[in-house]
């Protein structure tokens, strides 16, 4: 059995709260202060931490040991901002040979469902800033919050992928088993990856749940199920901050890390990087005909635009990419990119007021109406300025989230 661990790495730049008052007065959007305390409290409890972790088990393990990252270029942009010390960690980790480093889009977007032009910009913005950090070209491609279909397949594979990372959702799946590799449907052989979301949450989510019926996790349990299970290879992909922010240290969790890889290598299991995986013959062909992602028991695209102030606030967003970038303006251009992270709309759902608190984590906003509003807000602004800039009248009308609601 082989065992592919990657993570997520991603902050988003948070918006300040921003008046309507401030309309045309003030272009300042994003929270300075609490961008970098998060940052730093995050690198203390997570990154520092957990990236020494890593370095001295791939060390102790001669390389048998193996992790990969998708670090988004908001997050990178804060490491050089507020902890230039965790940039400098994760390029000790990449020197070790024993660290992969996968694509997406820079600013975590949600780009390849209303600008296929712009998702490609941001890749290749990716892309750059891979090479500039750690030397390398990325082959496998991680889309943001694992959201992929059959079109994306294809449109990333004529980009130069090999492989792509996805969620091993049951519906997709059917009777097959996320721990093999397959061929993507729509591609020439574009191999897919497919989380296993029961082991990956075990971690990610159960691992300090008392009232789960397997806590405590040991290491020898978990072990006994990977080594269990069918299959040739079980991808556990999960939020890096699952390490010290999610599941705080008194909770054991970097314990669990430093002994898991001996213990599953003492038991023949290899671990392997996700384009180590581009070698293995393809089980079957996957057909995602609808969008799938890794977010809530649903498996789609609802968490980000399945309400009606996620969809206006998105769509009025991207109906003015193309004017910001005809006013060749790379500051304005850049907090465009900047609203385009998916976390923004992510903010405004409203599920969560009945399946549970996972949309409140790391909420600044009392409401999804807060969100929205303070949202459209910067956007009006930033139309007025790209009104200035391009000398072209650009518009919208802000409406009351009741009302929106109202028309679903």
């Amino acid at each position: 059995m082989n065992i592919c661990l990657y993570f997520q790495v991603h902050q988003p730049f948070r918006m300040r709260k921003y008046s309507v008052f401030e309309i045309g007065n003030n272009s300042e959007y994003f929270d300075e202060k609490k961008n970098r305390e998060i940052m730093e409290k995050v690198a203390r409890k997570c990154y520092l931490p957990t990236n020494n972790l890593l370095l001295k088990l791939i060390n102790d393990s001669e390389g048998k040991f193996k992790v990969a990252f998708s670090i988004t270029g908001t997050a990178i942009e804060q490491f050089e901002k507020y902890a230039p010390q965790v940039l400098d960690s994760f390029k000790k980790l990449s020197k070790t040979g024993a660290v992969e480093f996968l694509s997406e889009t820079y600013y975590h977007s949600l780009s390849y469902i209303y600008s296929k032009e712009e998702f490609k910009e941001q890749v290749l913005m990716h892309e750059r800033k891979m090479k500039e950090l750690f030397g390398i070209k990325p082959k496998i491609f991680r889309n943001t919050e694992l959201i992929f279909n059959n079109e994306l397949a294809g449109f990333v594979e004529e980009m130069g992928y090999k492989g792509a990372v996805a969620e091993g959702a049951d519906h997709i799946l059917d009777w097959r088993s996320p721990n093999y590799v397959y061929k993507a449907k729509n591609t020439k052989n574009l191999k897919l990856l497919l989380k296993n979301y029961k082991l990956s949450d075990d971690i990610a989510f159960r691992f300090s749940e008392r009232s789960w019926k397997d806590h405590p996790l040991t290491v020898e349990k978990f072990a006994d199920w990977i080594t269990k299970s069918p299959g040739e290879t079980i991808n556990l992909f999960m939020d890096y901050e699952t390490f010290g922010e999610h599941q705080w240290d008194e909770t054991g969790i970097f314990q669990f890390l430093e002994l898991m890889p001996q213990e599953l290598i003492n038991r023949g299991v290899s671990f392997v990087n996700p384009s180590d995986l581009l070698a293995f013959e393809s089980k079957d062909e996957i057909d995602m005909h609808n969008f799938v992602s890794w977010a809530d028991v649903e498996r789609d695209l609802s968490a980000w635009i399945g309400n009606s102030i996620q969809k206006t606030a998105i769509s009025e967003l991207y109906k003015i990419g193309e004017s910001v970038k005809e006013t060749n303006n790379p500051l304005l251009l850049a907090e465009w990119r900047k609203l385009t992270t998916s976390d923004h709309f992510y903010y405004m759902c409203t599920k969560w007021f009945d399946d549970g608190d996972v949309h409140k984590y790391f909420n600044p906003y009392d409401s999804p109406y807060d969100a929205y509003i303070n949202f459209m807000n910067i956007l009006n602004d930033l139309t007025h300025r790209l009104n200035a800039d391009n000398k072209k009248e650009v518009s919208f009308v802000v409406e009351r989230p009741s009302e929106l609601l109202n028309k679903r």
